[in-house]
């Protein structure tokens, strides 16, 4: 029987009897470090969307994401348990370690789901909140639940669930969806592979352990490290687009132009890497950078609307 068979009874398992679980347990199912990254870019794309919205609002806003995402990694840690309980990167995760249970998992996941979704329409616009709900559905149904173990472009189109807070960000100052956080949603979108096709090519063996078609394991070495850079150059100049548009200025044209070039220098780096490199310390890096790219290029994206307020003359259009 594989991994992928046993799916459902490692949930049975986890359901023989009431956990001891702590909130530090509960807390580590809502993935807070990429909750971390969801809740930093919602709020890039809502400071940065024109006109204004209420502090009080604003900040139940971001609670709201931030739960949502924290919702989606609980629901992906519950379907996952099987195969969480196998790679070496997620064995001590709560469920697969024993002190969740897959039942309390999904029951937790649901019920802050409904809440996230529900107060932010309440709150603050129903289209942000039905595009968190629809971001939710995309990664726990759509990406968890079908992509991830049927196709080795699971990471690509799975990657748009990460791309929507800065969207759900604008839509909850705006109202709406424009051409400017479509570039944000297309800077986060864009960087994704990259970003987890590096960690894929130093955790190949865990991704064969579990039969997730992963593009190394599935595609080859080679074809992934030409993706990587291909990947790459469009982060790059995606991430100046916003300089060009009108919405950023030139000075964060020039940031984003270095971060995206180093970016691209890495990229390479792994390209070069040698056939059968078991260190593959080039993807390492990579990975590393990429995460630091993503910050710093939303940092740079603030910091350079925070600079256009002040010197219109006040801190007033900073929400």
């Amino acid at each position: 029987m594989t991994v992928i068979d046993n799916h459902e009874v490692l949930a049975k398992k986890g359901e023989t009897g009431l956990s001891e679980a702590s909130a530090r347990d509960y807390f580590e199912l809502l993935k807070p470090r990429v909750m971390s990254l969801v809740v930093f870019t919602a709020f890039a794309g809502l400071v940065l969307a024109p006109g204004h919205i209420n502090p009080v609002l604003g900040l139940i806003a971001i609670l709201c994401i931030a739960v949502g995402a924290g919702a989606s990694g609980a629901l992906n840690m519950w379907y996952d348990a099987d195969i969480d309980a196998v790679m070496s990167r997620t064995a001590r995760r709560p469920i697969p370690a024993g002190r969740v249970t897959a039942s309390e998992a999904l029951a937790f996941g649901l019920v802050l789901s409904g809440f996230s979704v529900t107060i932010l329409g309440l709150a603050v616009n129903w289209l942000s909140a039905g595009i968190l709900a629809f971001t939710i559905f995309f990664y726990a149904v759509i990406y968890t639940m079908w992509l991830k173990r049927s196709t080795s472009q699971n990471i690509v189109i799975g990657g748009a669930a990460g791309a929507f807070p800065p969207v759900i960000g604008w839509a909850c100052v705006t109202g709406n969806v424009t051409i400017e956080s479509v570039v944000l949603f297309l800077m986060i979108f864009l960087w994704t592979p990259a970003h987890f096709w590096a960690l894929a090519l130093f955790k190949m063996r865990d991704y064969e352990a579990v039969g997730v078609p992963m593009l190394p394991n599935v595609a080859g070495v080679p074809a992934t490290k030409n993706q990587i850079v291909a990947y790459a150059v469009l982060t790059a100049v995606v991430g100046i687009v916003p300089a060009f548009m009108g919405f950023a200025s030139l000075g964060y044209g020039i940031v984003a132009a270095v971060l995206g070039a180093i970016f691209i220098y890495c990229s390479i780096a792994v390209w070069r890497m040698p056939d059968g490199d078991v260190k593959m310390i080039p993807a390492k890096k990579l990975f590393a950078f990429s995460i630091f790219y993503l910050f710093a290029i939303f940092s740079a994206l603030l910091i350079d609307r925070l600079v256009a307020v002040l010197m219109s003359g006040g801190a007033g259009g900073w929400l």
